[in-house]
């Protein structure tokens, strides 16, 4: 008796499931379900531009914000120097690395600051008073970035690519387009900061150095090297002040 009850009360609680089921499916389809329609027309001017449009562009913008960031600016050179040092005093995640991308980040807009002064008077500015189009924009905008990158590029990474991506050297530096300008930059920019990190590789070493002799002369070579020449590595940058010389040779690098 007890099975045929519980055998009926299972029955009667999928009945109610599946009428319960039904019930909210008629429900459903008697409402409707909204539909989202999305039209692209030409737009005669900036605020013509849809809602749907401006955050689209916003999110392509910040998709591709780290990569412009790397590749177009002064960004690549600081980081890379300010790793050479940590690694260079022994510290392993002394100063951390969010700490190193904190500065790069601000030393990069500090560096880039005339630059991007000069993309908002000429670009940005004109575009949102309607004077000029978007195209007109977006020429105008990239000319100071173009700027900023021709004037730091080597010649010879430069001649590199100009060879390999075009078949006549051009005559003006107007001529030469972004796309090949951009690697020929990146390039350079990793060329002048390896050779300042090797620079400043050169006195951490030369402590590593004594600091090795004189151990293995009283006869403690057991004792890792690193762990004697790590204070006076620290001792001797904080007396030059080295954040202060780094920094500043950074960004007079870049004058």
């Amino acid at each position: 008796m007890t099975r045929s009850s519980s055998s009926l009360s299972a029955c009667i609680a999928l009945l109610v499931a599946i009428f319960g089921v039904m019930f909210l499916a008629d429900s459903v389809l008697a409402i409707g379900l909204p539909t989202v329609t999305f039209g692209v027309d030409d737009a005669q001017n900036p605020k013509q531009i849809s809602t749907a449009l401006q955050v689209l562009l916003l999110l392509t913008v910040l998709s591709m914000a780290p990569a412009i960031l790397l590749m177009m600016t002064s960004f690549t050179r600081i980081v890379i120097v300010l790793g050479f040092i940590r690694q260079a005093m022994g510290t392993q995640n002394m100063p951390p690395t969010q700490i190193i991308l904190g500065l790069s980040l601000f030393l990069s807009f500090f560096i880039m600051s005339p630059t991007l002064n000069k993309m908002n008077e000429e670009a940005l500015q004109p575009y949102l008073k309607e004077q000029i189009s978007q195209a007109d924009a977006l020429e105008k905008g990239l000319a100071p970035l173009r700027e900023f990158m021709l004037s730091q590029v080597r010649e010879e990474e430069l001649t590199l690519l100009t060879e390999i991506t075009m078949k006549n050297q051009p005559s003006r530096q107007e001529d030469i387009p972004t796309m090949t300008l951009i690697p020929a930059f990146m390039l350079s920019e990793l060329k002048r900061a390896f050779q300042m990190g090797f620079m400043i590789y050169i006195p951490f070493l030369v402590i590593d150095m004594i600091v090795a002799s004189v151990l293995m002369s009283m006869g403690m070579m057991m004792l890792p090297p690193v762990i004697i020449s790590m204070p006076f590595k620290l001792l001797l940058f904080v007396l030059v002040d080295g954040w202060t010389l780094v920094v500043g040779s950074l960004i007079k690098s870049f004058n």
